[in-house]
């Protein structure tokens, strides 16, 4: 995937041309002044998140126009404050100061991130964004309803309206510095994965599509399976939550300033400091469903409660991508809750929780059951193999539909087709379809390939892990995670914004991204499981 340029002189030829110098203050005061300002800004993205949070969690339907108001005002205050002609001069004066001498020096990355930001909204009309928060509150509910009533037309108007805002936000985005060939979803993925191209992530998806689909075959069609009914049994809601809080608190999630709580679609989301909020859903004869959620959600939370808070407010107390986010969510997902070590310490206990579903079950049986592969319509509860068959269906969907070449009205078919070629099922209401994720509604255009590359990053940096400690299985069998968590804060939280997404796994690895240890990962795991050859 392509870096673009950075540094002091790329901050300089940004925002020379455009902004004059502030040349009548210390370089220290300026910085001081800067961090004050983007500081203040934070504060309102702080209030516009638990704003979303309420909104998920507990919000009556009824209030979804006022909150869409509230919302809007807050996005065009934060714009306003985060683009102001002042916070461009400073910038434009400490990009030569000594204070960023050092590439490295936590100014230095603060300068260089802001000054990206900085360029981004600058570009976006505050019209625009204050629309666009506005039109969020409305179609989430829409898309509620209409997942609610399985009925896609009624959500087909908002995805519209969504589809059109964001393309005139790409519009605005993209200029020169993305190079030849870019594209409007490539301004739009830029938010979520700096540095990442289109082209780059198809490339990568078609090799990973050509090795899943046959991997998919061969475990339908083997002879050993598990059994499928062990975990759709009766489980009550309260002793799901007790074991899923249980098992939170043992891989590190802190209490104290985190908190567990029901929404239609699982997120974590960083109020600020002390304060971060995840949730999950609950099904009673669904354990996975509820389970992983919570351990998915733990990742991402551990690696906000691992940020250094003296740099909360500012890039280097910010996390560097969504797919590097997506990386501690899917390890401690997948590399350790599905894990048979992690169960060994943890089974015992979810056999005293579900004494009718689990008591006669042994442990090698329970392990097979979390494991299981099976091709399905839905990405959430979707296994580790088939799961980024999943994304790739929604990558190559959202650009045509950014373009228009995908008209919205014609999505669901579109959606089926992709299934039926991918994973060989069929979705046979649009809820299991087309209408089972929030992103859109949300206009998260460019975030569903952060999914896989998290899953990439995350198989990496759990192998160069597993390396550095290599009794992480007796720990886990006793049921301590401290070593892994230390290891991650190390390697990869306490960095922020230091380093792009490819030279943080680089860094922490020891080799550039790859996807061999995912691959490998996978037949580690099911090769033996499924007793088939790969």
């Amino acid at each position: 995937m392509g870096v673009r340029p950075r540094g002091r002189l790329w901050t300089r030829y940004l925002l020379a041309s455009t902004i004059p110098c502030d040349t009548t203050m210390d370089p220290a005061a300026q910085y001081d002044e800067l961090l004050t300002r983007v500081r203040e800004a934070f504060l309102l993205t702080s209030t516009s998140a638990l704003l979303s949070w309420d909104e998920q969690c507990y919000m009556p339907p009824g209030g979804a126009a006022h909150r869409g108001n509230q919302l809007a005002l807050l996005a065009g205050l934060h714009h306003e404050r985060l683009t102001h002609p002042r916070i461009g001069e400073l910038l434009c004066a400490l990009a030569d100061s000594s204070l960023v001498a050092d590439p490295l020096a936590p100014a230095a990355v603060n300068v260089r991130e802001l000054t990206r930001t900085y360029r981004r909204l600058s570009r976006l009309p505050r019209m625009l964004v204050e629309e666009l928060a506005r039109t969020i509150p409305l179609s989430q509910h829409a898309w509620v309803a209409a997942r609610r009533d399985n009925k896609f037309a009624d959500f087909a108007p908002w995805l519209n309206k969504i589809l059109t805002l964001k393309r005139h936000e790409a519009e605005a985005l993209l200029d020169d510095s993305y190079g030849p060939g870019a594209t409007l979803y490539d301004a739009l993925l830029d938010e979520y994965e700096p540095g990442a191209r289109a082209a780059d992530i198809a490339e990568l998806f078609a090799g990973l599509r050509n090795e899943l689909v046959p991997l998919v075959t061969k475990i339908t069609h083997a002879r050993q399976q598990p059994n499928r009914e062990l975990l759709r049994r009766e489980f009550p809601l309260d002793r799901q939550r007790l074991l899923a809080e249980e098992a939170a608190r043992a891989v590190g999630f802190d209490f104290h300033t985190g908190r567990l709580d029901t929404a239609p679609h699982p997120f974590c989301t960083h109020i600020g400091p002390g304060d971060l909020r995840i949730t999950t859903r609950f099904k009673t004869n669904d354990f996975n469903d509820s389970f992983f959620g919570v351990l998915h959600e733990v990742g991402h939370a551990l690696y906000e409660q691992g940020l250094e808070p003296e740099h909360y407010g500012t890039p280097l107390g910010e996390a560097v991508s969504l797919g590097i986010h997506e990386s501690q969510s899917r390890l401690w997902e997948n590399a350790v809750g599905r894990s048979r070590s992690f169960w060994q310490h943890f089974f015992p206990r979810a056999q005293r929780l579900f004494p009718d579903a689990l008591g006669a079950a042994t442990l090698d049986e329970f392990y097979f059951a979390v494991n299981e592969v099976e091709a399905g319509p839905n990405r959430v509860q979707a296994d580790e193999v088939t799961y980024n068959l999943h994304i790739i269906a929604r990558f190559e969907l959202e650009q045509v539909l950014l373009t228009g070449e995908l008209p919205a009205a014609d999505l669901p078919g579109a959606w089926a087709e992709k299934y039926r070629h991918y994973l060989g099922v069929t979705p046979v209401t649009d809820s299991e379809g087309c209408l089972q994720d929030i992103h859109w509604c949300e206009g998260l255009l460019g975030y569903f390939p952060t999914y896989t590359l998290g899953n990439l990053y995350g198989a990496q940096l759990f192998a160069a892990a597993r390396r550095a400690l290599p009794d992480l299985d007796v720990q886990f069998a006793r049921g301590e995670f401290a070593g892994l968590l230390d290891w991650l804060r190390e390697n990869v939280h306490r960095h922020g914004h230091r380093f792009r997404p490819t030279e943080l796994v680089e860094r922490a690895t020891g080799e550039k991204p790859s996807p061999r240890h995912f691959a490998a990962a996978l037949a580690a795991k099911f090769a033996p499981l499924y007793e088939i050859s790969l």
